[in-house]
């Protein structure tokens, strides 16, 4: 048992920090770098798009090959790789003079980001034994919860007293002091028997999952998942990925043992994550349109709202192992589903002037449930699996987390510019032809063309709330839905709560069953 455990696990959550907030803190400064130079970059709507998919595609597609090499070369040492070149990327995409070196630079700070998450979660299982795991991963998952939250916090806060830069700067001088950190205190380890190398895997794995995501991400951009292109890149994605799966089978020396999703449990495990963050993110899409857009609060105080989700996550992530000791995985998983479930559904209630002390409340519920989600499934995966493949587990729990958190935006963000458009559209009449496509695409398009017209752009705010709204009313029930699959799945296949006899033979048999 590593005697400096609790203060090497600081130090993965300050690494963790900065990688997961930054995926979530440009969302708030997306008016600003939109805005003409010298505010801004002028950077159109598709251009935006592809600053914050950039970064999704390569972290995504990076992901599973960075826990291998982690576990290949060591993990201390791909986390200070990664973390340096996250650092160099952030310096860079806030002096960027343009919207397609922004684009490159979000990519490279991907590239970083890609090994430093798999290897934060692998660290940790070497160093803290399995009785002390389930309490290191409840306070892992509620830094998750709390990067996500203080994202827009911190970006609105930051663009109300310096440049649009700043959101990627502030990252150079959290990078520093976890290096050095990190060179003092974490410890290196590896897989000691890792095996040959597996090449085509590794290409097989990269380019399915590039396909895969660039089609999700491609479809939700058109809100159309019918386009020939978007129909044939997922398609290519799927049969590599397939042909991923064959491969690795008939491999004598395969980099994923497929034979792991065979057990149910650990199945199970990665759809609930995936499931889950399919909702989640969708939601959390919406919800910044509806607070900002909608109820008029600025980036700052939408980020503020966030706050109880957050604290939620700090508060139960690391108590949730108690409550798995009570009642077992499958009780607490399942419930903490149904509560996702309802408090997006409770998103359908909301209109122009609910209270929103309300919206807090949800907000709170919400990370509530996920803390008995992110915590009890996120042990049974990095237990599923020996230690020595601890990169492995963290990089495919991180990766099903991420190809979920992009469909959700992708196809609930399609849902919501589809149900929009419908609501709003008989309402476009009285703009020029030329200008009703246009702002029929987002209630911020509406708003935005509204304002330059003047005192007959103002006849659309009402029609572009209410269009809104209802869209928001639709998408919800959708996430809501999704949710509940993620629940019938746990309530399945997910344990319940051993004998204290039963669950050594559990555990041993689930080693078995892997080995």
């Amino acid at each position: 048992m590593h005697r400096r455990r609790w203060a090497i696990l600081g130090v993965l959550m300050l690494s963790l920090l900065i990688v997961v907030l930054d995926n979530s803190i440009l969302n708030v400064a997306i008016k600003t770098i939109s805005t003409p130079a010298p505010i801004g970059l002028g950077a159109t709507q598709s251009q935006i798009e592809w600053a914050i998919n950039a970064y999704t595609l390569v972290f995504a597609g990076l992901l599973f090959t960075a826990g291998l090499i982690g576990d290949r070369l060591g993990r201390k040492k791909v986390l200070l790789g990664g973390i340096a070149v996250f650092g160099i990327g952030s310096a860079l995409a806030a002096e960027s003079g343009s919207p397609g070196q922004l684009i490159a630079f979000r990519a490279l700070m991907a590239l970083g980001a890609a090994f430093v998450m798999p290897a934060t979660l692998a660290v940790l299982m070497n160093v803290f034994e399995r009785e002390e795991q389930p309490k290191a991963i409840g306070i892992w998952a509620g830094g998750v919860g709390l990067a996500i939250a203080i994202g827009p916090i911190t970006g609105g806060a930051l663009l109300d007293h310096f440049w649009w830069g700043s959101v990627f700067f502030v990252n150079v001088p959290i990078v520093i002091i976890a290096l050095v950190l990190m060179v003092w205190l974490v410890p290196d380890s590896r897989d000691p028997r890792p095996g040959r190398l597996d090449p085509i895997g590794v290409v097989l794995s990269v380019v399915g999952l590039v396909l895969l995501v660039y089609g999700i991400i491609k479809g939700g951009q058109l809100a159309d998942f019918t386009d020939p292109t978007v129909l044939a890149t997922i398609g290519a994605g799927v049969v590599v990925l397939a042909a991923f799966v064959v491969f690795e089978k008939r491999s004598d020396h395969p980099s994923l043992d497929v034979s792991y999703f065979k057990n149910k449990v650990f199945s199970s495990a990665m759809a609930a994550i995936a499931l889950v963050f399919f909702a989640l993110m969708g939601v959390t899409f919406f919800s910044v349109f509806y607070t900002q857009s909608v109820r008029g609060y600025s980036p700052l105080q939408s980020g503020l709202l966030m706050l109880p989700l957050a604290a939620a996550q700090m508060i139960f992530a690391p108590r949730a192992r108690l409550v798995v000791q009570r009642i077992g995985n499958k009780a607490t998983t399942t419930a903490g589903l149904v509560v996702i479930a309802g408090t997006l559904a409770t998103f359908a209630t909301f209109d122009a002037d609910t209270p929103i002390w309300l919206l807090e409340v949800v907000f709170f519920l919400m990370g509530t449930g996920m803390a008995h989600i992110m915590t009890p499934t996120s042990v049974v995966i990095m237990q599923a699996l020996p230690r020595e493949k601890a990169g492995s587990a963290s990089a495919l729990s991180n990766t099903f987390r991420q190809v979920g958190g992009a469909l959700g935006i992708a196809v609930l963000g399609s849902v919501l510019a589809t149900a929009y458009r419908n609501g709003i559209e008989d309402k476009l009449a009285v703009l020029p032809a030329g200008l009703r496509d246009k702002a029929g695409d987002s209630i911020e398009a509406t708003l935005g063309i509204a304002q330059k017209l003047g005192p007959q752009g103002k006849l659309l705010v009402g029609p572009a709330d209410d269009a809104f709204l209802h869209a928001m009313h639709v998408t919800a029930f959708w996430g809501a839905g999704v949710a509940l699959i993620g629940a019938v799945i746990t309530a399945l296949y997910l344990p319940g709560r051993p004998q204290a006899d039963e669950q050594e033979n559990e555990e041993g048999e689930l080693v078995a069953a892997m080995d």
